[in-house]
């Protein structure tokens, strides 16, 4: 079979330069039932511009807290810098059809053609804008696996910005040459928890030999912020202005599928965060809120770390320190220490309170998967398109294999579209271990789940 020639669809599908996005997609906007606003820790009322100026970014904290305005325009300097990577392609995975021998059509969008490896640079440069704009001079910031971290370094060594970046630890460990690359961008690079903080100090205290977490990691970088002059902190997930941001890749996918009359049947995407998975959806789901279709969203998880499959849907602090504020979301508290699996980017206990209130709405289903079947996907999508791709996306590409399979036992003709989120070529500690069969799965236990849930906020609203 001819994969490149004859076929209805293009291999690749580029936008034109002028068919970019020009404004960001609010999601927020088209949902009746609204996320629960964030709580002051200290008043449980919900949370003011004032409440958050002294951490975040002023035009960052109005994109949060806005739950009604439908599109945000791209600043010119941000569409700017876009261009210097996008439009990313979406690509149909013919090779991988054609290996499963599925009457499904499978389609992906490809983020990871920039330094950093990942969508992150969708919304590194919009928030790294905002803090120029603002006169900022430091930022600091957490990273799991890496590609946040990466993302931010260049977007401050383009606008000329101080950065610190708490990497978790066991991360640190297993991507040195992350760690590399973030430095040649001027990032400072910190192994989280650390003893250059007091919230770190505790953590070690209290969990030693702990490889951390990304609440770990945040609660350090937001002391730094408060401790640090002219300084704010930034993150790259679950908050619903980084959604926002990243309503691009969706946006993008939306307008190259339309060219072809396409409509995806089942959109997928790793969860983590949020970010992703939230970015990639947007477009689809606000239309789906119109009814305007029935596409059917999943969320992939790693089963090590399963917010949505067996967390609960309360209010909790998004750091392990317990210093931000509350949020209602799908969350195994944060007070649970995740294994140290290969997938960094989503070893968090929460999930973003947008997608969270879609799932518990009903709008999406989530699947979690051990970290082997996820390496199986990864090497087999490596050697028949080409592309190494990094573990967290592997999670997407394992369900949209399995919902490839089963078409071929139904034979129906479903179109699947999902993220590749970023390439995989610094997980290589990751790859050896699963070539060597050294990897091995971890499930927490309902007593590791119930320490976990001990530390949820009591909240009597």
């Amino acid at each position: 079979m001819e994969v490149t020639k004859n076929t209805a669809v293009p291999y690749k599908i580029y936008l034109e330069e002028h068919e970019m996005p020009k404004a960001w997609m609010n999601l927020r906007a088209f949902m009746k039932n609204k996320p629960a606003p964030f709580l002051n820790p200290a008043t449980k009322k919900p949370c003011t511009f004032e409440d958050l100026q002294a951490v975040f970014c002023d035009e960052l904290i109005r994109q949060e807290l806005d739950d009604t305005t439908p599109y945000f325009e791209i600043p010119e300097e941000v569409q700017a810098f876009y261009k210097m990577y996008r439009p990313a392609p979406l690509v149909r995975a013919y090779h991988l059809e054609r290996y499963l021998d599925t009457p499904a059509e499978i389609y992906y969008k490809f983020e990871g053609n920039n330094t950093s490896g990942s969508h992150k640079l969708n919304s590194a440069v919009a928030q790294v804008y905002y803090a120029k704009q603002q006169g900022l001079t430091n930022l600091t910031t957490e990273t799991g696996a890496g590609q946040w971290g990466t993302a931010l370094s260049m977007a401050c060594g383009f606008y000329g910005l101080d950065l610190t970046v708490y990497m978790v630890k066991v991360s640190a460990e297993q991507k040195p040459h992350r760690r590399a690359v973030i430095e040649t961008y001027g990032g400072k690079v910190v192994p989280s928890p650390s003893t250059t903080t007091e919230v770190g100090r505790k953590i070690l205290e209290e969990n030693p030999g702990t490889g951390g977490s990304l609440g770990c990691a945040i609660s350090e970088a937001i002391e730094t912020a408060r401790n640090t002059p002219n300084c704010r902190y930034v993150l790259g997930s679950v908050l619903n202005h980084v959604l926002l941001h990243q309503s691009v890749i969706g946006l993008e996918a939306k307008a190259a599928l339309d060219k072809y009359g396409i409509t995806p049947d089942i959109v997928i995407g790793c969860a983590g965060g949020g970010s992703n998975l939230g970015g990639l959806i947007t477009p689809f789901m606000a239309e789906k809120l119109q009814g305007k279709n029935n596409i059917e969203f999943i969320a992939v998880e790693p089963a090590s770390c399963p917010s949505l499959t067996k967390g609960k849907f309360a209010y909790d602090y998004g750091d392990t320190g317990r210093t931000t504020p509350l949020m209602k979301m799908y969350t195994l508290g944060s007070g649970f220490m995740p294994a140290p699996n290969h997938a960094g980017g989503l070893r968090y206990h929460g999930m973003t309170s947008t997608l969270s209130q879609l799932y518990h709405d009903g709008y999406m289903t989530a699947r979690s998967v051990k970290q082997t079947e996820v390496f199986e996907a990864a090497t087999l999508f490596a050697k028949v398109e080409g592309t190494l791709p990094a573990p967290e996306s592997s999670h997407a590409i394992r369900a949209a294999i399995d919902e490839a399979l089963k078409c071929k036992e139904t034979g129906e003709k479903k179109k699947i579209l999902f993220g590749l989120t970023g390439t995989g070529y610094f997980d290589m500690t990751a790859y050896t271990a699963f070539n060597n069969g050294t990897m091995t799965d971890y499930v927490p236990t309902d007593e590791d789940l119930k320490k976990g849930f001990a530390t949820l906020p009591q909240i009597d609203l």
